[in-house]
């Protein structure tokens, strides 16, 4: 079976799109190395972006299992025809890497490699890391030219054709990288806001709730000797204060919390974060999920970031006995939505007096990710958030 022009574009075209659909750096590069293996019916394929110290900062495999990946041992440094591929920006095709003079050998556990091609994933003159992979399943066509442009000796599993197009999946695979860190970036700012504004809400409650605290505790040590059962009330009240500066700081730490979608995902992550509000708020905060799939990266986070700013709304601000929290799947994609039966408003009249609470950047999320993020409120009939993503 060959690869034609039709089937090489086919192929290139697919993996374009699936590249396109990844936000997070570590699932682009993933997504890289599995499309350049297939498009080239390769045996391995792997990716390393380069550290500044002679190492790799990120290294991604595809075709080794996890037990083999983990008998090699440490990440491999920068040297032999990787190296090379970094420091100059150059593709590399060879016949038999072992023959090649920079080879240097590799641990015990590592795969037998044979026949190589190499590519820098480059943006402009920055190199952001090197593709390469190794042992063509398919035996090269009779009459292919020999590897390199004057070498002479075996055919090369790797044609000229497929060089072309490992090229063309760099040139957007580095688009795709770039345009990877840039989000990642922006989410740090993110991130770096919400840890200010949490900053701000502490010092506006607990740090309130703390200093009546303590003029309440100095005031039932005067009443203590004259007025025994004005100090009882004036303990009570301290007792009060020091429940609800508790709550507060609960809440607080939740929100800090490394999300742990990752290790645990957006069901159980949602799940853990609203037992923990349920013990610290009066409101009674539950959970369900109907049949929810796992998403992508992006999705998920931004799907956990609206539920805690509309969780944040309604258990601080709408009065709320009950806050009921539910996940749904709707097609390959997910709805969440965050009901209450506090206060509620009038949502026109929030947006003309400049009040956001949040809305905006709930707003901004849902559509970061391709979702929508529907607001459904009246004075005195609750609050409902709700927003709908697509799957990957």
């Amino acid at each position: 079976m060959t690869t034609g022009p039709r089937s090489g574009l086919t192929a290139v075209s697919t993996a374009l799109l699936a590249m396109s659909r990844h936000l997070q750096v570590h699932d682009v590069l993933k997504t890289i190395v599995v499309s350049a293996r297939e498009l080239l019916d390769a045996r391995y394929a792997a990716l390393g972006v380069p550290d500044d110290h002679g190492g790799f900062a990120q290294f991604v495999v595809d075709g080794v299992s996890d037990e083999q990946w983990k008998a090699i041992g440490p990440l491999p440094r920068q040297h032999g025809v990787l190296a090379a591929m970094i420091q100059h920006a150059t593709p590399e095709r060879l016949a038999d890497v072992r023959s090649d003079p920079r080879f240097g050998g590799w641990p015990a556990a590592h795969p037998d490699m044979r026949d190589f091609i190499g590519m820098p994933v480059a943006d402009g003159d920055e190199v952001l890391g090197a593709l390469f992979l190794a042992n063509k399943k398919r035996p090269a066509r009779t009459g292919e030219p020999p590897c390199g442009l004057e070498e002479a000796g075996p055919t090369c599993g790797f044609t000229a054709e497929d060089e072309e197009l490992l090229s063309v999946l760099a040139q957007h695979a580095a688009i795709a990288l770039t345009n990877a860190r840039l989000y990642e970036r922006s989410r740090e700012l993110t991130i770096a806001e919400e840890r200010a504004r949490l900053s701000h809400e502490l010092h506006d409650a607990v740090a309130q709730k703390l200093f009546s605290l303590r003029l309440t505790a100095q005031a039932a040590a005067a009443l203590v000797d004259r007025d025994p059962a004005r100090a009882k009330e004036e303990l009570h009240e301290a007792a009060r204060l020091a429940a609800e500066a508790t709550d507060e700081l609960r809440a607080a730490v939740v929100e800090l919390r490394p999300a742990g979608l990752d290790e645990d995902g957006l069901v159980a992550t949602l799940r853990t974060q609203i037992q923990v509000l349920d013990r610290a708020h009066t409101a009674k905060v539950t959970f369900a999920s109907h049949g929810v799939r796992a998403l992508p990266a992006a999705q998920e986070e931004a799907l956990l970031r609206v539920a805690q700013e509309a969780l944040h709304n309604a258990l601080r601000h709408s009065g709320a006995g009950r806050v009921q929290v539910t996940l749904t799947r709707v097609g390959q994609g997910a709805a969440l939505c965050v009901a209450d039966d506090g206060c509620g408003f009038e949502p026109e009249a929030v947006r003309r007096a400049g009040r956001h609470l949040g809305l905006v950047s709930m707003r901004d999320r849902a559509s970061g990710v391709g979702g929508i993020l529907t607001v459904t409120s009246e004075p005195g009939m609750g609050t409902a958030i709700e927003m709908e993503v697509p799957g990957g």
